[in-house]
């Protein structure tokens, strides 16, 4: 539990450092700017008072930030960088922290990632893998969803034998409303290939991610 709240005042400082950077930088969207400001007003806010002038600048500034996954090409992040290679064994890429959207009540969610695949004769760059994560984690998502798109995109774009891909995640909208449970951990899982049909592969790679788990920080 201290581990988690950690976690989240780690998270509301990146977003202090954001919204300082965001102070100097013009929006590119005024429109949902105006949104915001609106959305002030409903709640019974006053945009004008000195605490919110610049807040529509600095959501707006947020959200292009938050959901900059709709703009992310797939081409562009894989780079040509596959390879040739001999290596039939697992490759997995543990332990990769994001941030996403809950799209039901566009609260934040976040954790991590664990992908591993089987090489059939191709390997991809290892920083790809994280990007690729990136790219449908800025999105309004859902934690299924995001699992699921991981591992059908590295199939996809490398053909392997087998795909695996683990997320675990602390979702706001189960922390700070609803349900309220502080310590509710998500997990959710896409195996294709060998990592669906052979128990013995698909339990190398979860054993690998248990040592990685949110839960055994």
């Amino acid at each position: 539990m201290a581990e988690t709240h950690a976690h989240i005042r780690d998270i509301i400082e990146q977003a202090d450092e954001l919204a300082l950077a965001e102070d100097v930088q013009p929006s590119h969207n005024p429109e949902l700017e105006g949104l915001v400001r609106r959305l002030l007003e409903l709640i019974g806010e006053d945009p004008q008072r000195e605490g919110l002038q610049r807040t529509p600048l600095r959501v707006a500034r947020a959200w292009e930030a938050l959901t900059a996954g709709y703009t992310m090409s797939l081409d562009r992040i894989v780079n040509n960088a596959i390879f040739h290679e001999k290596y039939d064994e697992i490759v997995s890429v543990k332990n990769i922290h994001f941030f996403s959207l809950c799209e039901h009540h566009l609260l934040p969610f976040f954790g991590i990632a664990n992908v591993g695949y089987i090489p059939n004769g191709r390997v991809i760059g290892l920083s790809k893998i994280p990007r690729i994560v990136d790219m449908f984690a800025r999105r309004l998502q859902l934690q299924e969803r995001l699992t699921s798109q991981i591992a059908e995109t590295i199939q996809q774009v490398l053909r392997p034998r087998g795909v695996a891909v683990v997320v675990e995640a602390y979702h706001l909208c189960m922390m700070m409303r609803g349900v309220e449970k502080q310590d509710s951990l998500t997990v959710t899982s896409c195996m294709l290939g060998d990592f669906k049909t052979n128990p013995q592969t698909r339990n190398e790679f979860l054993e690998l991610c248990g040592r990685h788990s949110l839960k055994g920080r």
